[in-house]
């Protein structure tokens, strides 16, 4: 091959490199974003899920802040806080704590309470619990996450926020006792957490992000 043909065939070649490249990188910033549209979409419908759309009146996926307690919201790392409003007054808020003693690991969840300190809802949103034992705390596979609605650090009262075979009101599943136990304990933190804070969770500035 004489000299001319190799640094054609060498252009070439570099050419068909950059345009695979450059088609490569557009996919991934497309697909990246319809990923990061999708779960945004699906937070959103969990979180109207525990609030209602028509209990508030402001952007309840972008009036959030970023909080710390690794004592009593399971995590070293920040946990996220959505804020519900109405006319400017506070009507709920929906943490993001995580259970960190689950049987397979780390349960993450969404607990909703209401200003007044009782629970409009819990919802799991990521473990790694035994399939047809420990996931029956995912909505989808049963109803005992629903257990927690309108509770509050006073019904129970401390004894109570326990599963049954520990003293408590909560259900455990059959054969597995562990990952209710977590859930049950990572919701009741929450609620300690919120009391103890409430005021400063609606007052603080929203969180400012480039999404």
């Amino acid at each position: 091959m004489q000299v001319g043909q190799i640094v054609k065939a060498g252009i070439a070649l570099g050419m068909f490199a950059i345009i695979g490249t450059g088609l490569v990188a557009m996919t991934f910033q497309e697909t990246h974003e319809r990923i990061a549209e999708n779960e945004r979409q699906a937070l959103l419908r969990s979180l109207h899920e525990l609030v209602p759309p028509e209990t508030l009146d402001n952007d309840i996926y972008t009036d959030k802040i970023l909080v710390h307690s690794e004592k009593l919201l399971g995590t070293k790392n920040a946990v996220t806080v959505y804020r519900a409003r109405k006319d400017d007054h506070p009507v709920a808020a929906i943490l993001t704590p995580v259970a960190p003693d689950g049987y397979n690991g780390i349960i993450k969840l969404l607990v909703a309470i209401r200003y007044n300190g009782t629970l409009a809802g819990v919802r799991v949103l990521a473990h790694k619990e035994t399939p047809g034992l420990g996931d029956a705390i995912d909505i989808e596979r049963s109803d005992w996450v629903l257990n927690f609605r309108g509770r509050s650090l006073s019904n129970p009262d401390e004894s109570g926020w326990k599963v049954k075979r520990d003293g408590g009101i909560f259900d455990q599943f059959t054969g597995a006792t562990i990952t209710p136990r977590a859930v049950v304990k990572a919701v009741h933190k929450c609620l300690q957490y919120f009391i103890i804070n409430r005021e400063k969770l609606f007052l603080t500035p929203e969180l400012t992000t480039n999404e």
